[in-house]
């Protein structure tokens, strides 16, 4: 299937009759702007049925018939027709040929036909919807419409696609059905009301019949019967079900009742966990004056003992010194420093070698390029002279040519020039005029178009702040998730599955606090040097005391669970003020740790004396100057005076871990804290875009119609526009190209200039022979030999400067270590006497250390006592919590009980409506009435009239003393149903008249209400057809989908290497509604908005979305209309390939102004505009060419 031919008749610039006949493959539409080009796209479309004026590039559809000109009147209408070749029978039709023609009157008829007969717009639609075209023409590509493309809602977007899949039939179908729905639910109300009618003469009529026949009367004593149990059915299931409503009502008070109890007792519960809160800082703060007092006690303690062993030490020792002899190293320092200098005079030479030989290379190089110069240049003047005087010659007098005439030519676009920009002047002048005119009623419409604009934009802003915070909010959401996951991945890595694992798994034991790594924060910088010099205690547990920690330990070996590490909460603390002073810089390690200070003494005596350095050599100098002082590394080395560890970690420690855990916990709440902010932010942009919107609407249509006053005065403006923007158009190409000449022109003087020289050149040499190289291969030696020379000075310097380095404050070093061993020599006698000075204080301090023991020892007993009163308090508060908790459990049973309970009344309740249900489609099905109408004529409530006398006989109706009706009792009416179906078994087959009439008026009631029943089970049916096309919609857009995503992807490759497109869902989960936006990052850009894009970009990347159309769902033909216009040479020979291979499959129709383009057709046709106005076509075959 292909276009085969298309005939314009009046439409728009085609005043005459025009045809054109294409041929499978690729047909080229060219011409001038404003030839009429567009309007052969215009036709195509408007003849398969297009409906916007607006799409046709008019304000009216009136627009498309020729409007006349000044030399020709306008007509009366337009006609269009289209032949197509259906030799494949792609169209549903039988014919091989198909011409579809539409026709439009300026009186405003419109006519449509296929192959000369009648048809409906609905006709043509349907006949290419198969091919995949249809209302939003995706296969015709006009101007400006792939930026429309691009800034398109995600939503019009997707009508690209179900069109090209076909699925525009479907939506029509779905549309009928939704017709045929709303008229059927009419048809239903109007029916309901005439059964209801029928129903109301039923009655009545069943009482004269009565009285004609005993049959009848029988009949009717059975129906009343039958209405009035199945109406006391009715009754007693409503009274159940309102009753057991009744009840729903006092379960779910108990049930509030309950839960107001629930929430009492949660409360005591956290009363009395506050009440234990408040208790832990006084017990805390009752421990840590005990555990003070006790570290000052074994502080005097400490005290008394350093002074008894310096009262037994108290005289000095001899001073000793082991280091070398202070007059043997400042002789070696001498002799280094000989050595230093004669290094110095050496590396003093050579670099003075090293810089002449530098100079002689630099010199040989530039007398060698020199040379090289001079020889090239004689080669080039040989050759210039062998290539000829004569050619030469013909270039200057083809560039002085050339140049003749592009003066020529020049001047005759100048003269083009002014003409049109006198015809732009004079069309702007007159456009003034009428301008002018309009302007009083456009004043109105300034305000209106702000006003739009300005919703329009405040809506665009809302929705681009929507897109914003959803792009933060799945950021926010991946980022919790990431971080819940890593935190899940180092809990995991926490786990223990020694004895600690056992321990810390469930409850913890009475006596347990907890791992130690978990009640200590640790400054980052330093955790691994804690990690360090805690060593295996920082995989250690928590005790309160040594009982506890004795007590585990029988449980470990009774459990045979394995080994642990305790660390006890009753330890002995120390002071760290009594330990030494460090140096600037250094700290102690109990200083980076933030811990429970119910450890604080147990941490004091694991890390007793522990500093922190940044490094092994800090290290060495502070285990030297305090061999008592352990001190840890930043990298995790511990170093004492006695021993030593350290080198690499293969894993992180489980305080370095706990710490990561902590950090990534933080980022965690900050996350979720964000996630929170970003939902309230979106919910109210969500409610600011409504309310946006809403304002854009209501501004729109006051736009709208403030257009449809302004279109007659506009009309007339249309026209003087385009005859002055035509013209500035012809000036702006005249003016291009007057300057495209000027370029060119000094160009060609360039070259021309050049060419002379070359010439003249040429001309004043003599017959020259091949130059000698001799002199150049000799400068060339000598360049190679400088370059030698100074590589070797090079390394001689090199080698002289090493060893004079390797020397290089030896000297120094030895003067140094000279004056430090004198120095040592002498603090050595110092310490000496400063051992026996200490040794007569001693005995004071041990003296004063034993009064001060005896005092603290009754300061530490009543701080004993209170620290036992206020734990005595803690486990009160303890017990009431555990009251108020299993308060609060008892309630929470309580009121799942009641839940439980609720659930199965539920349950009863949907057993009561459903034999409701079954008793009122007994009594649709048996007596034709709705259950309502039933209860209310038929009731218990309701009086029985008596129908028949004792003896039988039916009641005359018009008598006067009628005997009274009679209460509804149950028993009476089973016993009256039963005796009227014996009855009427022994009346046998009876037909009387009144019963003929009765029996009608009932079959019509019955028919009519299976009338109803099928107009319900019709509504069923079509909303089963409704869900059955939107099902079928979603499987072929889904497919379709699929392939164009795929497509777009490779297509998009092709047309940007390197880069990245793919179409994205915004709503995955409703494949009915969801839109398609599209996302394009060319090679070396990190953009994704396609705003962002450059112009040729964007053209770019909406031509590999159509191009992905055409390829996942081909249609037979497209119209392109300089879809390429924006396109560098580059792109558009990547665009052009695809073409090729499009020709394939599909016929393409493209008009272009691009040479390269023109250059792939198999045919080419040329439009241009008479001076009368008038469009005409020529065209020529490429084979013809």
């Amino acid at each position: 299937m292909y276009l085969k031919g298309l005939t314009l008749k009046g439409f728009k610039s085609f005043a005459s009759a025009t045809s054109l006949n294409f041929e499978p493959g690729i047909t080229a539409i060219v011409g001038p702007n404003g030839s009429g080009k567009s309007n052969v796209v215009d036709a195509l479309a408007w003849v398969m049925g297009e409906q916007g004026a607006k799409s046709l590039r008019g304000a009216k559809m009136e627009d498309v018939i020729f409007a006349g000109t000044s030399g020709r009147a306008p007509l009366g209408r337009a006609e269009v027709s289209l032949t197509i070749d259906n030799t494949d029978g792609v169209l549903p039709i039988e014919y091989t040929e198909v011409t579809i023609s539409r026709t439009l009157f300026r009186s405003g008829g419109s006519e449509y036909a296929i192959n000369g007969h009648a048809a409906r717009l609905l006709d043509v639609q349907e006949l290419l919807s198969d091919t995949g075209m249809g209302r939003e023409m995706h296969v015709i590509v006009g101007q400006g419409q792939l930026d429309q493309i691009l800034q398109a809602t995600p939503e019009i977007r997707r009508g690209f696609i179900e069109e090209a899949a076909g699925v525009l039939k479907h939506r029509r179908r779905k549309d009928k059905a939704v017709r045929k729905l709303e008229s059927t639910q009419a048809n239903l109300a109007r029916l309901t009301d005439l059964i209801a009618e029928i129903r109301r003469q039923l009655k009545p009529l069943g009482r004269q019949a009565a009285v004609a026949r005993k049959a009848a009367t029988v009949q009717a004593e059975l129906r009343d019967a039958k209405a009035r149990l199945l109406a006391d059915d009715l009754t007693q299931a409503r009274l159940a079900l309102a009753g057991d409503h009744a009840a729903e009502l006092e379960l779910q008070a108990r049930k509030h009742a309950a839960e107001a109890e629930l929430t009492a007792a949660r409360e005591a519960e956290q009363a009395a966990e506050l009440a234990l809160d408040e208790l832990k800082p006084r017990l805390a703060a009752a421990q840590e004056n005990w555990y003070a007092l006790a570290a000052l006690a074994e502080r005097v303690t400490s005290t008394q003992q350093v002074a008894a062993e310096r009262m037994r030490h108290g005289d000095a020792q001899p001073a000793t010194t082991n280091g070398r002899d202070p007059d043997a190293l400042e002789h070696e320092a001498v002799r280094i420093a000989e050595q230093e200098a004669e290094l110095a005079e050496q590396v003093a030479a050579a670099e003075q070698a090293l810089a002449a030989a530098t100079s002689r290379r630099e010199e040989a190089e530039q007398a060698e390029d020199a040379e090289a110069r001079s020889y090239a240049a004689q080669l080039r003047a040989v050759a210039d002279r062998r290539e000829g005087l004569a050619k030469l010659t013909g270039q200057v007098n083809s560039l002085q040519s050339r140049l003749q005439t592009f003066g020529e030519e020049e001047a005759r676009l100048q003269a083009r020039l002014a003409e049109a920009l006198a015809r732009a002047e004079d069309a702007e002048h007159q456009y003034a005029l009428l301008e002018m005119r309009l302007g009083g009623v456009s004043d109105g419409e300034l305000g209106l178009d702000e006003r739009y604009e300005s919703a329009a934009a405040a809506q665009a802003a809302v929705s681009e702040e929507i897109s914003a915070l959803r792009s933060r909010e799945q950021d926010a959401e991946r980022l919790c998730a990431t971080l819940a996951a890593r935190i899940d991945a180092l809990k995991l890595g926490l786990q223990r599955r020694d004895a600690s694992g056992a321990l810390l798994a469930g409850e913890l034991a009475d006596g347990l606090l907890g791992s130690l790594s978990g009640m200590v924060k640790v400054d980052p910088a330093w955790q691994q040097a804690v990690s360090a010099a805690l060593g295996t205690a920082t995989e250690a547990l928590v005790v309160t005391d040594l009982v506890t920690a004795l007590d585990t330990f029988d449980r470990l070996k009774t459990e045979d669970l394995g080994r642990a590490g305790l660390l006890l909460g009753d330890a002995p603390g120390q002071n760290p003020a009594e330990w030494p002073e460090l140096p600037d810089g250094i700290g102690w390690a109990v200083d980076a740790i933030q811990a429970d200070p119910r450890i604080v003494p147990g941490l004091w005596q694991l890390l007793d004396k522990v500093a922190l350095v940044p490094d092994l050599e800090a290290a060495r100098a502070l285990v030297s100057a305090l061999p008592q002082v352990r001190a840890a590394t930043a990298e995790g080395d511990l170093v004492t005076s006695w021993f030593a560890s350290g080198g690499s970690s293969a894993q992180p420690s489980v305080i370095e871990v706990q710490a990561r855990i902590d950090e990534a916990q933080t980022q965690f709440d900050a996350a979720r804290h964000e996630t929170e902010q970003i939902r309230f932010a979106l919910s109210a942009a969500n409610e600011r875009l409504r309310q946006a919107e809403q304002q854009t609407a209501i501004a729109a249509e006051q736009l709208n119609e403030s257009d449809a006053q302004m279109s007659a005065l506009t009309e007339q403006l249309s026209t003087l526009g385009q005859a002055g923007r035509g013209a500035r158009a012809d000036a702006a190409r005249l003016q291009a190209a007057i300057e495209q000449a000027g370029r060119n022109q000094a160009s060609n003087r360039e070259k021309l200039a050049e060419l002379e020289d070359r010439l003249a050149a040429a001309g004043s040499e003599h017959d020259l022979a091949e130059p000698d190289a001799a002199q150049r291969d000799r400068l060339a030696g000598l360049a190679r030999q400088a370059r030698e020379t100074e590589m070797q000075a090079r390394l001689a310097l090199r080698t002289a400067e090493e060893r004079a380095r390797s020397l290089a404050g030896r000297a120094d070093s030895l003067h140094r270590a000279a004056q430090a061993e004198r120095l040592a020599r002498q603090q050595a006698q110092a310490r000496a006497d400063q051992l026996r000075r200490e040794a007569a204080a001693a005995g004071a301090v041990f003296q004063g250390a034993q009064w001060l023991a005896a005092r603290v020892q009754l300061a530490k007993a009543a701080a004993g006592a209170e620290r036992q009163a206020v734990e005595v308090a803690r486990q009160e508060a303890e017990a009431a919590l555990g009251h108020h908790r299993a308060a609060a459990r008892a309630s929470a049973k309580q009121l799942e009980t009641l839940v439980e309970g609720e659930h199965r009344d539920q349950m009863a309740r949907i057993e009561l409506t459903m034999q409701l249900e079954r008793l009122t489609e007994r009594a649709l099905t048996e007596l034709g009435l709705e259950a309502d109408v039933l209860v209310d004529e038929y009731g218990p409530d309701q009086l029985i009239p008596v129908l028949v006398n004792p003896d039988g006989s039916a009641i005359d109706p018009e008598d006067d003393d009628l005997p009274e009706p009679v209460p509804f009792v149950r028993a009476k009416q089973e016993a009256r149903l039963r005796a009227a179906q014996r009855n009427l078994d022994a009346l046998g087959k009876v037909n009387p008249l009144a019963l003929e009439e009765f029996e009608a008026m009932n079959e019509r009631h019955q028919f009519l209400a299976e009338q109803l029943d099928d107009l319900k089970k019709t509504r069923k049916d079509l909303l089963d057809i409704i869900d059955q096309v939107d099902k079928r919609v979603q499987e072929v857009f889904a497919a379709a989908y699929d392939d164009v995503a795929k497509t777009f992807s490779e297509v998009f490759g092709r047309l940007f290497p390197g880069g990245e497109g793919r179409l994205v869902l915004t709503d995955p989960s409703d494949m009915l509604a969801t839109g398609i936006e599209v996302e394009a990052r060319p090679a070396g850009k990190k953009i994704r908005r396609l705003s962002l894009l450059s112009g040729g970009e964007r053209s770019l990347v909406a031509v590999g979305f159509l191009i992905s159309l055409f390829i996942a769902r081909p249609s037979p033909f497209y119209i392109l209309d300089e879809v390429e216009a924006a396109l560098d040479d580059i792109n558009l020979s990547r665009l052009l390939s695809i073409y090729e291979e499009l020709r394939e499959n599909s016929q393409l129709l493209v008009i272009t102004h691009q040479k390269r383009t023109m250059e792939i057709a198999d045919a080419l046709y040329g439009v241009t505009m008479r001076g009368d106005g008038v469009s005409t076509v020529i065209s020529q075959r490429l084979g013809e060419r």
